[in-house]
């Protein structure tokens, strides 16, 4: 059923052949890109990307006679020179072997098959992104407190946290400024009915008023 379009028998690629597997990478990649620009917060440029790029790829694999082998070589080399210099979000990267999955698909002839696994695909990316499931606790956050040296950091915030956490774990520890600043790192999960702002105020009480941040797991910052 998923058969190749590509006639082994005959020599040399015909001009139909490729232009058939070159709509199909674009198409399949501009519906990719549209699925990728509703579902993510993204930028123009990142989206032709994803729209040109499965073409491309599907140009690689025809130039070097569909050799999967040297094929993933040649890409992953493509894939480390975009993600030295930019770090991409988890839907980005998903994106990226996305489309190179179609051109790979397409630069082998097995369009059907490039279709079938891109509308699979597609469809559980919508319902993911538009449901509640595979969601994480919303309640669950990283709380970063900075404390002087001299203070005893074991038991300081156990009150605050027994008033407005269900959990909490010192995760990691490090020293700035010299060693005269320490940084704690909590996973916290917040009770129910809270208010952000109430917990922060207290835990500034105990912490002398230096900095705090309290963030979701995904949205870390350096404080």
């Amino acid at each position: 059923m998923f058969n190749t379009i590509f006639d082994a028998t005959t020599v040399g690629l015909e001009i139909n052949t490729a232009l058939i597997a070159a709509g199909a990478a674009l198409i399949l990649g501009i519906v990719l890109a549209i699925t990728h620009m509703k579902t993510s917060q993204t930028t123009k440029g990142f989206l032709t990307t994803l729209a040109v790029l499965p073409l491309l790829v599907m140009a690689v694999m025809i130039m070097i006679n569909g050799n999967l082998g040297t094929s993933i070589a040649i890409l992953g080399a493509f894939s480390l020179i975009r993600f030295r210099s930019l770090q991409g979000h988890a839907k980005d990267l998903l994106s990226i072997f996305f489309a190179m999955m179609i051109g790979l698909a397409c630069g082998m002839g097995h369009i059907l098959f490039g279709a079938v696994i891109t509308v699979i695909a597609i469809i559980a990316i919508i319902l993911f992104s538009y449901t509640h499931f595979l969601e994480p606790d919303p309640r669950e956050r990283v709380l970063k407190i900075v404390i002087p040296e001299d203070m005893d950091y074991d038991e300081v915030f156990d009150d605050v946290f027994k008033k407005y956490t269900s959990r909490h774990r010192l995760v990691r520890m490090k020293t700035m400024n010299m060693g005269s600043l320490y940084k704690l790192t909590y996973d916290v999960k917040l009770k129910h009915g809270i208010k952000e702002k109430d917990f922060l105020d207290e835990v500034r009480v105990k912490n002398m008023n230096l900095k705090v941040l309290l963030s979701e797991p995904c949205c870390e910052e350096e404080i």
